[in-house]
């Protein structure tokens, strides 16, 4: 068996996020509530009368679905093989997301895929410019 190939799991892991973050957005159009209004209704005017929270929540899942799917012409950019630049555009996506009742499970999965993201960092993984191939090791005797 071959090594787990960590980049790919936290892709997977985003994507759920990223697609539970659209719902729940959506969701909160019907049913707007913040998460923390149990402690100040401070927040309330995110949600209504204008529901910001909520489209800026589709907004980011969205963006987030079309980064790590990856959509055409971001496949291969350099926007895209960074796992540098998801290590800080994951937690404003889980603020977001955290903040919209519907969307907490949401926050969970980023924080989750934003930790696996960083353990592939550490270890030196690099995102290739295909999607959803593996990287080519150098082959012994050949330069």
């Amino acid at each position: 068996m071959g090594k787990l190939i960590k980049n790919h799991w936290a892709r997977l892991i985003i994507l759920t996020a990223a697609a539970y973050q659209v719902a729940a957005g959506i969701h909160g159009f019907f049913w707007p509530k913040i998460f923390w209004d149990f402690l100040t209704k401070n927040l309330d005017g995110a949600v209504k009368p204008i529901p910001v929270l909520q489209i800026i929540n589709v907004v980011f899942g969205i963006i987030m679905f079309a980064w790590e799917w990856p959509l055409g012409f971001l496949a291969g950019s350099s926007m895209h093989r960074s796992i540098e630049a998801r290590l800080v555009a994951i937690p404003l996506v889980a603020l977001a997301a955290a903040l919209l009742y519907q969307a907490t499970n949401s926050a969970l999965y980023y924080t989750i895929g934003m930790g696996i993201y960083f353990w592939a960092y550490s270890e030196g993984e690099v995102i290739v410019a295909k999607p959803w191939s593996i990287p080519q090791r150098a082959r012994p005797g050949k330069v």
